[in-house]
C-alpha cells in the first residue's frame, strides 16, 4: 500500500497545507519528502518524492518555480510543496498554478508557520505505516493466490482486519508486458533500460488507478513486468472494461505491448489458486493469438484448455511435428512462408481471397502455397479429420511461438 499526495494532505497536523493546483495528480504515490536546496532539482530526485521548496538558499521567482515544475514533471516526482510567507516566497503566481493544472502536477501551499520538522515527521511515520500495511496486505493476497495456508478462515479474518473483506466471488487478471527485445533493438541499452523502468512505473500507477475505481480497492501485485489483480465478480463486464482501458495504453507503449489474461468469474476465496492458473493460461493465449486483441478470458480458450492441461510438453511437440514437421523444416530453410500461410487460411476460415489480402500476396500465390502444404504434409484441408489435426497442431505451434 503506497502513500498518496491525497493521503499526505489528510494527515493529522498538516491541515494548514492546501492543494492549490494539479488535482489530477492527487493519487501520485509519495516515496519520500525532499527539501529542495539547489537552484534545480533534476539531478537530485529519482521520482516519487514530495518536493518542498523554501526559497531560503536560492531566490524563487516565477521563472525559477516554473523551471522546478518542469523538472518535477520530467522526473516524475509526486508533487511540489511551496512554502509561503513574508520573508522568502510571498505567494504563488497564477501562471504557476495554471502550469501545474495543465501538467497534472499537485502544487501545495504550506505556510512557513508550519514547522518542517513536524511535516517530515508526519510523512515519515505515515510512510512506514503504509509500507507495513502494504506488505501485510500483499502477503495475504499472495498466500491466497498460491493456496499457501493452513486455515482459510484465519487468513480471511486477517484480510478483513487489514481492510480487505474477501467474501464473495472473484475473477483474477494476470498482466504481462512484452516487447522488451524490440525496445532494446531500437535504443541504446541505457536509454532502453530507463524507458522500460519508466513504463513499468507508469503501468503500475495506471493499474492502481484502475483498481481504485473498483469497489474492492485491493492492492495490485506485481514485479518485473508482471502484475496480478483481483476483481470482484459479479460486478460488471471486466473483459470489456479492460479492453477499453488497454487499447489506448498499448498505442502509447509501442513497441511494447501489455497483454491480459482473465480467469473464469465466480471463484470463491478458496478457489483463487485455481483462478490464478486459469488467468495464466488465458494470458498465454492473449500473448500468442493476436485475434484476441491482447485480452483473453479462460472461458474463451475452447480446445486450448485441453492443450494447456497436457503437462507432458513432449506429447504436444510430437503431435506438432507429426502433422506439420515438413512445413516447419521448409520454413527454417527457406524463410517463413508456409506456416504463416496455413495460419492465415485458418484465421479466414478457408477464404483464399481474405487470406491473400491478410498476407499481401496474390491469390494464385496463396493457392500454390496451400497445394504445397497439402503435398508436404500428406493431408487435405478439405478432409474434416485432417483439418482438425492441422488446426490443433497449428494451435500448439502458436502457443510455443
Amino acid at each position: 500500500m503506497s502513500l498518496t499526495v491525497a493521503d499526505v494532505l489528510a494527515l493529522p497536523g498538516l491541515e494548514s497545507m492546501s492543494l492549490r493546483a494539479g488535482s489530477a495528480g492527487l493519487d501520485n504515490g509519495v516515496r519520500w519528502p525532499y527539501v529542495a536546496e539547489n537552484n534545480g532539482i533534476a539531478e537530485w530526485v529519482l521520482g516519487g518524492e514530495l518536493v518542498f521548496v523554501t526559497g531560503i538558499n536560492h531566490p524563487r521567482d516565477e521563472t525559477n518555480l516554473l523551471r522546478l515544475l518542469d523538472e518535477a514533471c520530467s522526473r516524475r516526482v509526486a508533487g511540489l510543496v511551496i512554502l509561503t510567507g513574508p520573508d522568502y516566497i510571498q505567494g504563488i503566481a497564477p501562471g504557476l498554478l495554471d502550469a501545474a493544472d495543465a501538467a497534472g502536477m499537485p502544487l501545495i501551499e504550506q505556510p512557513y508557520s508550519l514547522k518542517m520538522v513536524l511535516v517530515t515527521q508526519a510523512i515519515g511515520s505515515a510512510l512506514i505505516e503504509a509500507e507495513q500495511l502494504g506488505r501485510s496486505r500483499h502477503d495475504v493476497l499472495e498466500r491466497l493466490l498460491a493456496g499457501d495456508y493452513q486455515s482459510l478462515d484465519l487468513l480471511l479474518h486477517r484480510a478483513s482486519q487489514l481492510g480487505m473483506p474477501l467474501t464473495g466471488h472473484w475473477q483474477v487478471a494476470q498482466l504481462q508486458l512484452d516487447g522488451g527485445d524490440a525496445l532494446f533493438a531500437q535504443n541504446l541499452a541505457g536509454d532502453a533500460e530507463t524507458q522500460l523502468a519508466r513504463q513499468h512505473d507508469g503501468i503500475t500507477r495506471r493499474l492502481r488507478q484502475f483498481a481504485a475505481e473498483h469497489p474492492s480497492r485491493l492492492p495490485v501485485l506485481g514485479r518485473a513486468g508482471q502484475w496480478t489483480l483481483l476483481l470482484a465478480a459479479p460486478h460488471q463486464d471486466h473483459r470489456q472494461r479492460l479492453v477499453n482501458w488497454l487499447k489506448p495504453l498499448n498505442l502509447r507503449l509501442a513497441p511494447l505491448k501489455l497483454c491480459i489474461g482473465l480467469s473464469a468469474a465466480q471463484h470463491p476465496a478458496s478457489g483463487l489458486a485455481q483462478a490464478l492458473d486459469e488467468a495464466r493460461q488465458a494470458l498465454v493465449v492473449a500473448r500468442r493469438f493476436g485475434e484476441h486483441a491482447g485480452v483473453c478470458v479462460y472461458d474463451e480458450l475452447g480446445v486450448l484448455k485441453l492443450l494447456s492441461a497436457v503437462r507432458d510438453r513432449g506429447l504436444l511437440d510430437q503431435f506438432l511435428h507429426e502433422r506439420l514437421g515438413p512445413l516447419l523444416r521448409h520454413d527454417q530453410r527457406h524463410g517463413p512462408s508456409l506456416m504463416p500461410t496455413l495460419q492465415a487460411w485458418f484465421l479466414d476460415n478457408g477464404n483464399l481471397v481474405a487470406a491473400a489480402l491478410r498476407l499481401a500476396v496474390h491469390r494464385n500465390t496463396l493457392t500454390h502455397r496451400v497445394q504445397r502444404i497439402e503435398a508436404l504434409c500428406g493431408l487435405s484441408l478439405d478432409n474434416p479429420n485432417d483439418r482438425l489435426d492441422i488446426g490443433v497442431a497449428l494451435m500448439i505451434w502458436r502457443l510455443s511461438a
